[in-house]
């Protein structure tokens, strides 16, 4: 656990080369507009293939932002909408959301106790660590090492996230630890992973 948490803090610190800069929540609340569109007026989306980004980690949403700028996450919508952003842009929005309160949804009652095993322990045989190693055991995340929250958000985007990492399709960190457990993932893991954390409170 130690080595994971150590590992985590380490990518989190090089996670994009943009360095963040100190956010105001205001000033992020008059930049979201353009946001609120597709993830909400207060961060909580309503469309299962957007995320929800209210309590999402301020830091996390500013290094994504900034690798949909630089090209490192490849999406049609948010390349041309962070290409105007600046670093404090981006912290500022990371830090207006990060303030909001995400409002949680329900996991789906037959698969959430298989993927709460999944979360909390891992699986040693696999070589699959446990997710709250890094998200935290309610799935609050760890902002500082920019790992993101988890609880409340949509599986079906949690799923696509997970199928892009073991596709090679979304880039990680130096040492790519999220593509090295996601391709020890099968499909119905995904599955019950993303419906457990759907409904963490």
């Amino acid at each position: 656990m130690k080595r994971i948490l150590a590992t985590a803090w380490i990518m989190g610190t090089v996670l994009s080369g943009v360095a963040t800069a100190a956010g105001n929540p205001e000033q992020g609340a008059t930049k979201s507009a353009v946001c609120s569109a597709c993830h909400g007026a207060n961060g909580n989306s309503v469309n299962p293939e957007w995320p929800s980004l209210a309590g999402l980690g301020g830091d996390y949403i500013a290094a994504q932002l900034a690798a949909f700028k630089e090209g490192k996450r490849n999406n049609p919508v948010m390349m041309p909408n962070a290409a105007t952003l600046s670093p404090q842009d981006m912290a500022d929005l990371g830090a207006y959301f990060n303030g909001q309160r995400n409002t949680g949804l329900e996991a789906d009652p037959k698969t959430w106790e298989a993927g709460q095993k999944l979360y909390r322990a891992g699986d040693r045989a696999r070589g699959i660590p446990a997710c709250m190693a890094c998200h935290g055991p309610a799935g609050r995340g760890m902002d500082a090492a920019r790992f993101p929250a988890l609880r409340g958000q949509h599986s079906v985007y949690v799923v696509k996230q997970l199928q892009d990492y073991a596709s090679g399709a979304r880039p990680t960190g130096p040492n790519g630890i999220m593509q090295t457990i996601a391709k020890k993932l099968t499909a119905d893991d995904m599955q019950k992973v993303a419906s457990y954390v759907q409904g963490i409170r």
